[in-house]
């Protein structure tokens, strides 16, 4: 038996070791107060749909050609309606294509979750005159809007936070939005137990996750030299870039059970 537990310890370690050196950092441990609404919502959230967009065979080409790593959709997806025709007489053919100047990649650095990101509800039972505990439950009071965002404004900041959003969804495996909404009357069955002559207080929070890195900016040129196709990338600079992104339809619980009114 010993044995047997020390070969699976080791086995254990390989795999994670292997995760690690390929990049795939650890999903982040959800505590056992968060609550999945996204039944019980009386607003329905549009589901972000944001998957990695494929680049063509053309724009792959390019991006592969690029000095600089390019990976914002949007700057993908502009390659993906391009072509260029080769022609056995394009010898002597030269032109230089400006595209912009574009968000090309960001680097996430840090992601954190903040659980109790913003309090939304509160329920209170007053069980200070009654004669056996009595249940609470929660029930959201009021519809409410829960709002992130970037901390400090940045060149095309739609693409910026499209490129964030993507990877802290990758790294959190959690369901995030820049907007969600809990809606008036929302409910959870989960009973909170309040004792006699106590009052009892149920906090409801929205959690949101953390994103810090940096984003890398340049002009983007599209360079044709006889049947020859590259991107050439001028002018790169580096930003730091943080956001608020919280999390959809899931809500971090507080119960606790006062003397007196708070």
């Amino acid at each position: 038996m010993r044995k047997w537990s020390f070969c699976c310890l080791i086995s254990v370690f390989i795999v994670y070791s292997f995760a690690l050196a390929a990049g795939a950092a650890p999903k982040q441990a959800v505590p056992n107060s968060i609550v999945d609404i996204s039944k019980e919502n009386t607003y329905p959230n549009p589901t972000q749909d944001l998957p990695y967009l494929q680049p063509s065979k053309f724009a792959k080409q390019l991006t592969n050609s690029s000095n600089a790593k390019i990976e914002n959709p949007e700057l993908i997806r502009l390659l993906n309606e391009s072509s260029v025709s080769s022609t056995p007489f394009a010898i002597g053919y030269r032109a230089t294509i400006y595209l912009g100047q574009w968000p090309l990649n960001y680097q996430s650095l840090e992601t954190s979750t903040n659980w109790e990101y913003q309090k939304i509800n509160t329920n209170v039972l007053d069980n200070r005159g009654g004669n056996a505990p009595q249940k609470l439950y929660y029930k959201q009071e009021t519809l409410k809007h829960v709002r992130g965002g970037l901390t400090a404004q940045v060149p095309n900041e739609e693409a910026v936070k499209k490129m964030m959003l993507l990877k802290a969804m990758k790294k959190t495996n959690l369901p995030l939005a820049f907007s969600t909404v809990v809606g008036i009357g929302t409910k959870k069955d989960q009973p909170y137990q309040v004792p006699v002559k106590k009052l009892g207080y149920l906090y409801a929070y929205a959690p949101a996750v953390n994103e810090k890195g940096k984003v890398t900016y340049g002009e983007v040129y599209i360079v044709l030299k006889g049947n020859k196709k590259k991107i050439v990338v001028k002018n790169v600079t580096t930003q730091g870039v943080g956001a608020w992104i919280p999390v959809q339809d899931r809500l971090s619980f507080s119960f606790t059970v006062s003397d007196q009114p708070r």
